[in-house]
């Protein structure tokens, strides 16, 4: 089997506080950081067993998980095993870089976030010059506020070329034409952040071969859809993966549109959809071929943007 895990824990204490982030933070106890890291660790055995199937892994934590330990041990761990095409992790990149020594960069990739106002560009920009050192493949992104726009075009100048730079459209905010053009000059694919994605009734890769797991190892086709499909560790999770329509009226978050069957994204992103890096772009080893599953066996029109 050919298996995508979006995995988020109960990790969400961040070292950011950002004004527009959609995420609920708040400061972990000791003990919420022992069991997030218990969760993780246990995930973490449970992937390295799975050496029938193959497996790629993304984290998307609520909080930050690089400055935490067993994040970092997990994607290490993670990259050096066979059966794994690739394991990456959301991140804002304020932690070192010097633990990505230990990983295969063959496997191993990050999906970076800039947040102008929560770090200084330079310590920002010379993380990303330490991951371009490292041959780690990675992408960059920002929240298209006005106020960023300056801080991005300087960001895109500076980046090797061969580094996306993505654009997520701020959450709420409707662009006008305009303001839509000077972001697609950053980022040519931000036409498919701009608007939400009707989704209702469409076919969607999750439930099939994508699926969203939890700390407790319940298993759902995605973050965004709460119905459960069973349970990671009892395996009962397995006998619900199928072909399934989404059962939302739109779909407006990448980690969720990007594995709609009516979008073109799995080809545009071929090789690196865990890390939202288009094909033919990103520093580091590439694939030959999509770490993920590749498009649908089915065929279907294309939404226009």
């Amino acid at each position: 089997m050919d298996l995508t895990i979006l995995y988020r824990g109960p990790l969400a204490s961040c070292d950011y506080d950002c004004p527009y982030c959609p995420f609920a933070k708040r400061r972990d106890s000791k003990g919420q950081l022992t069991a997030d890291r218990e969760a993780l660790e246990r995930f973490t055995a449970w992937a390295a067993t799975q050496t029938g199937d193959r497996l790629s892994v993304l984290f998307t934590p609520w909080g930050e998980g690089l400055v935490r330990s067993w994040y970092r041990r997990a994607l290490t761990e993670l990259s050096q095993l066979p059966h794994i095409g690739r394991v990456a992790i959301q991140t804002n990149l304020s932690g070192r870089t010097t633990w990505l020594a230990d990983a295969d960069p063959e496997r191993l990739a990050l999906w970076c976030t800039y947040h102008p106002g929560q770090t200084p560009y330079e310590r920002f920009l010379g993380r990303c010059r330490e991951l371009s050192a490292r041959g780690i493949r990675y992408s960059v992104g920002v929240v298209g506020f006005d106020e960023h726009l300056e801080e991005a075009r300087r960001l895109r100048a500076a980046l090797p070329a061969e580094v996306y730079l993505w654009v997520n459209a701020a959450e709420g905010h409707t662009y006008t034409d305009e303001e839509a053009e000077r972001w697609t000059e950053l980022d040519p694919l931000f036409p498919y952040s701009r608007h939400p994605h009707r989704s209702a009734g469409l076919p969607c890769r999750t439930g099939e071969s994508v699926i969203s797991v939890d700390g407790d190892g319940t298993v759902r086709r995605c973050h965004f859809v709460k119905a459960e499909l069973g349970n990671l560790y009892d395996g009962s999770y397995r006998a619900a993966l199928g072909p399934r329509a989404c059962p939302l009226a739109v779909c407006d978050c990448h980690i969720g549109y990007v594995h709609l069957e009516t979008l073109p994204l799995y080809d545009v992103f071929a090789g690196g959809v865990l890390e939202r890096i288009p094909a033919g772009l990103g520093a580091g080893p590439a694939p030959g071929g999509p770490v993920v599953p590749g498009p649908s066996r089915r065929t279907l029109p294309l939404l226009d943007l």
